[in-house]
């Protein structure tokens, strides 16, 4: 059949069909002259769009609803084919469901906070950020566009949090407008009045209620504590936040001096490595990374089964350059085959440093600050003169000019211990950043999350323990994500840090009463009520206080910080189904059915969605999780906007058509990582273009349903007369129909989209190729030849075969089975039923589905013999010879009469047994005619 694609124009609906089968009747559907894959986006959006083909029905009962709480995309920038990706496996799911009867919510949202959009801003209008200014309404940004970025950060404007995120919503809004006209193109069944975005008003009240909540059940909670610190963003960072990367370094060797004689010589004596320095004194050396830390060592830690150092343990040595005394202590942490097998603990080196200090209850002594530079202010516990001068020449330094100083003066001390030797180590990082984590000590809030022993009052249950619980009943697809689940849960040693130091982000709805001395107590915090929520205590003032006491005697503050984005986004079910905002929605579509997002972030968006949800309402947020793996560049590497290995999606829907992409998209199970090849889009587009033209050649041949029953219009399948098939290859075309519609619904209902796609059109591919060509002459029946019964069979067969495949690859191919539903059909054909195996495995009878396998084998050889000899299909076979394998022989030998028409075979067919090792189908001998004249070309 051809494939060629011609301009057309959206045809007329048909007249409403029914389907039951009329006897001798057939009704002729509006088919077009010729068909075009091109441009059907921009048709049957905006029809659906018009007609509210996926508006949600607010009438639903919720077992009525599947609900779906799809990813909020980040606005910031653009979308990559990623996302087209994931996306695409849950609009199919979300179609499949829909199309069973479900009234399906499927919202979509905006995650529009955080640190990019706020870079974004800055450059676009020239501004920053002064949380502590007051709110100005008629703020007119000093520039818009390119031009604010020649503002340099020194010169930009500074206004208030709330003018900031003004300008904030004002940008993301552009990018929102694109992202959804992208969406909308690639037929994504959103209900686009359903959506919200992780920073507006809604969102704020729903944060800040749960927060408040949170708060007031003792699930939150502030602390001032060393925690990892990003200071090219100036903000406190999470546990899930963080990625490992290597870094490189050196090993510095540094001599502490013991200060008793006797322990030293014991010590020595046990093994130790005990140096004689320069000045006789006995030295005990440590390697670090981080020499510039050195002011900051409280103690040096050995193993306590170390017999090298059990003699110093509880003795004290002096530290190089500073001289500052500092106590040997014993930790199980401490790694007896690294190095000397001793190491200094500083107030913060690494986390570790944090697990010392806090077991060991050691002093903080800490010299970094949030910028990443050193204190100016030398320490009290540095008394010496050496070490005073020491430390003022690296005061207020970055840490890497620090350990310029410090390996200089080490060096000139002689305590330095041989040259800096290379090395490359895993070193902490924000997964936004480019600078290794710093560990700064710093009051922020924190919501427990299980990461330190804690009961929930309400259940009576360890926190941990219960939500490794809801792990377990939660449905993970594939299964063997819920390891990664579990994983995260316990290998947790910190509760979940949601203080963030930045702006655009939703306030934490609190302020501090302030002391007559003018002093911030913290402890004293003031809580809205959460009828006046939200707030933004930047420029709102709490109940009984003026603005005129913000930051006076007697008065308030503000709270500056914001939530982390994730303690926005993991609200997102209760956001998205209406949450205090629209109770009646949210009793129909809460808890939800399907939270579908990537693998990479369980540790984060699954499973705080999973604590706040357990929290609130003691029970799963939703029943299922669909993950998807990642797409990866033609170098197998994760496609990323950091890596700037991405590919912007539009071009490729433009090029090859949305079908084509979602088909690639819907090829990769849920799970597995899948390669970016632009070669699958093209099988997409010949897949989508040969359903429009094998709709059209077999809907040509007319309809076998009445035009009386418009209701009947979206039924699963026809109300099939099985006397009107009566062909034993349109039977088994029927059987094997039934069997992908069985495979495919089961395959769904499993959450696998691509076994569904598989299914249906490997039989698709078998119906163009081999059943429409062994049954088209008999179906055309051009010279009256036939049997007017099988005319009718093949023409039914064909009919309910393409109004089948429809239905099939509607989740997949919207926009072409849409095309094709228009020619024979009213309404939509997503909003049809599903089909069912049941009406066509009774018009099937007792057919076997693998007649149309043996017989497309037979043709496919006598194919192969004219394809062999370089002449036209239409070549008459004189005589052939099959040789015929003993389970395909009645297969073939019931489908001769269709074989013999399909390969123009005008002499003696003959089949005869085949060896049992040979194809099942074999050509032994043959005779071709002459091929038929080519037709003169027109002048």
């Amino acid at each position: 059949m051809s494939e060629s694609a011609a301009e057309s124009a959206a045809p007329t609906p048909a007249a409403p069909a029914g389907d039951r089968f009329l006897p001798s009747e057939l009704h002729s559907p509006n088919v077009p002259e010729r068909v075009n894959a091109d441009g059907l986006e921009e048709t049957w959006k905006e029809r659906w769009e018009q007609d509210g083909i996926y508006a949600f029905d607010r009438s639903a009962q919720r077992h009525e609803v599947f609900s779906i709480d799809t990813p909020p995309p980040t606005v910031s920038g653009s979308l990559h084919v990623g996302h087209v990706f994931s996306y695409t496996h849950t609009d199919t799911l979300a179609r499949f469901q829909r199309m069973r009867g479900k009234a399906v919510f499927y919202p979509m949202g905006w995650d529009d906070n955080g640190l990019p959009t706020e870079r974004r801003v800055q450059n676009y209008f020239g501004v920053r950020c002064d949380p502590s200014l007051p709110y100005d309404p008629d703020f007119v940004p000093p520039h818009t566009g390119g031009e604010g970025k020649s503002i340099k950060a020194r010169d930009q404007v500074p206004i208030s949090r709330r003018n900031f995120v003004e300008l904030c919503e004002r940008l993301t809004a552009l990018d929102e407008a694109q992202f959804e006209a992208l969406w909308r193109h690639l037929g994504l069944s959103v209900d686009w009045k359903q959506n919200y975005q992780t920073i507006g008003k809604r969102a704020r009240k729903v944060a800040q209620t749960a927060f408040l909540r949170n708060l007031a059940r003792g699930e939150a909670y502030q602390a001032q504590a060393p925690g990892l610190w990003d200071v090219t963003f100036g903000t406190a960072v999470a546990q899930a936040e963080i990625e490992s990367r290597e870094y490189p370094g050196f090993y510095h060797r540094l001599a502490f001096h013991v200060v008793d004689p006797q322990a030293a010589a014991t010590a020595a004596a046990a093994g130790a490595p005990i140096e004689t320095g320069p000045n006789g004194t006995a030295d005990v050396c440590i390697e670090t990374t981080r020499p510039e830390l050195l002011a900051a060592c409280v103690a040096l830690v050995a193993h306590p089964d170390d017999e090298r150092y059990q003699p110093l343990f509880g003795t004290t040595v002096a530290s190089p350059v500073f001289g500052v005394e500092v106590p040997v202590l014993p930790h199980p942490e401490a790694e007896m085959d690294k190095g000397a097998g001793i190491a200094m603990c500083c107030t913060f080196g690494d986390t570790t440093d944090i697990d010392w200090w806090r077991d060991l209850n050691l002093p903080l002594r800490a010299i970094l600050r949030k910028d990443g530079r050193i204190e100016t202010e030398t320490p009290d516990w540095i008394t010496t003169d050496a070490g005073r001068r020491a430390y003022a020449d690296m005061a207020g330094k970055t840490t890497y000019s620090a350990r310029q100083v410090m390996v200089e003066a080490l060096t000139a001390s002689g305590e330095m211990r041989g040259e800096p030797t290379k090395t490359v180590r895993q070193t902490n990082f924000f997964e936004k950043g480019d600078k290794p984590l710093e560990i700064v000590t710093s009051r922020q809030w924190y919501i427990r999350n299980g990461g330190k022993a804690w009961t929930n009052p309400a259940s009576g249950k360890n926190l941990a323990d219960e939500l490794l619980e809801r792990g377990k009943e939660l449905n993970f697809y594939p299964d063997f994500m819920r390891v990664r689940y579990e994983n995260w849960v316990g290998g947790l040693n910190n509760d979940w840090l949601i203080s963030r130091q930045r702006f655009f982000g939703v306030p934490f709805p609190l302020w501090y009463r302030v002391c007559e001395d003018g002093e911030v107590d913290y402890d004293a915090v003031i809580t809205p009520e959460e009828s006046a929520l939200p707030v933004d205590p930047s420029s709102d003032v709490p109940a009984g206080y003026t603005e005129d006491q913000r930051g006076k005697p007697g008065g308030f503050v503000g709270e500056l910080d914001i939530m982390d984005t994730w303690a926005t986004s993991s609200l997102s079910p209760q956001l998205a189904s209406g949450w205090l905002t629209d109770e009646d929605l949210f009793g129909r579509v809460y808890p939800m059915d399907l939270r579908p997002q990537g693998q990479d972030i369980i540790r984060t968006w699954l499973f705080t969605s999973v604590v706040r949800a357990n929290l609130e309402f003691g029970a799963l947020p939703w029943a299922n999780a669909g993950l998807s793996g990642w797409i990866l560049d033609s170098d197998h590497k994760k496609m990323s906007k950091s890596k700037g290995n991405v590919v912007t999606p539009m071009g490729l829907l433009e090029q090859y058509g949305s079908d084509a992409v979602r088909y690639w998209a819907a090829s990769a199970r849920l799970g597995l990582d899948a390669a970016f090849e632009e070669t699958q889009i093209k099988i997409g587009r010949r897949l989508a273009i040969k359903l429009l033209n094998a709709s059209k050649f077999a809907l040509s041949m007319g309809i076998p349903w009445d035009a009386d029953a418009a209701t009947k219009a979206a039924a699963p399948a026809p109300s099939l007369n099985a006397a009107e098939v009566t062909e034993p290859i349109d039977r088994a075309l029927l059987a094997a129909l039934a069997d992908v519609v069985d495979a495919a619904t089961t395959a769904f209902e499993g959450f696998e989209h691509s076994r569904a796609l598989e299914a249906t059109e490997s039989l698709f591919w078998t119906f163009c190729d081999d059943y429409i060509e062994l049954v088209k002459d008999r179906a055309n029946d051009f010279d009256g030849s036939h049997d007017p019964a099988a005319v009718r069979s093949a023409r039914t067969t064909l009919a309910i075969a393409v109004d089948t495949f429809v239905r099939l690859f509607a989740p997949f191919l919207p926009f072409a089975t849409e095309e094709v539903w228009s020619w024979y059909r009213t309404g939509s054909v997503h909003r049809t039923n599903w089909p069912v195996a049941a009406p066509l495995r009774e018009a099937a009878g007792d057919a076997d589905a693998e007649l149309v396998v043996h017989a497309g084998a037979a043709l496919a050889a006598l194919r192969k013999v004219k394809s062999e000899a370089k002449t036209s299909q239409k070549t008459p076979i004189l005589a052939v010879t099959l040789a015929v394998a003993a389970p395909a022989t009645p297969a073939v030998e019931t489908v001769r009469a269709d074989l013999v028409e399909a390969a123009k075979v005008t002499g003696e067919l003959t089949l005869a047994p085949a060896a049992e090792a040979a194809a099942p189908v074999q050509v032994v001998a043959v005779e071709l005619g002459e091929p038929p004249a080519k037709p003169a070309k027109r002048r």
